[in-house]
């Protein structure tokens, strides 16, 4: 295979995690919601619980596998000569997604720490509040998208 479809497969891989990765940060905070409009019914309580912890790990095994691929997409060319980069010049754009990458991790922490924090008993923030929270990651994700695609500075 050469570098160039290699470059293609891995960059295919990680856009692949990503999106998955994504499906958990928008659908995590919808079961908070749920979480808090159901808090005397302990049968529904207990099967959100169990879907939010085995969407919180899936979450954080597709945004590692996101980041490695992503890392190979970053630095690869320091282990495989020839190997396409876009660490070079102009790549300013990088550390901007990269910046708000962090700030949507950030947010997917939250809401994990907010679902084990039901586990054990502590109250959620309003509906309201958890489904304002549910939206801005939808935003950060435009901005990332844009700066993908625009490459601005």
């Amino acid at each position: 295979m050469d570098k160039a479809s290699l470059y293609l497969w891995v960059k295919t891989f990680h856009l692949v995690f990503v999106i998955a990765w994504m499906a958990t940060v928008f659908y995590l905070p919808r079961i908070l919601v749920n979480l808090a409009e159901t808090k005397d019914q302990a049968d529904v309580q207990a099967r959100l619980l169990l879907m939010g912890r085995k969407l919180y790990r899936f979450g954080h095994n597709m945004f590692g596998l996101a980041v490695i691929l992503g890392l190979v997409l970053w630095l690869g060319y320091k282990v495989i000569p020839g190997f396409p980069t876009m660490a070079a010049p102009g790549a300013g754009w990088l550390h901007a997604k990269l910046t708000l990458v962090v700030l949507v991790l950030a947010h997917f922490i939250v809401a994990g720490r907010w679902l084990k924090g039901v586990e054990k008993g502590r109250a959620l923030p309003s509906s309201f509040a958890l489904r304002l929270f549910n939206e801005a990651p939808v935003i950060v994700l435009t901005g990332i998208v844009w700066l993908v695609l625009a490459k601005p500075f």
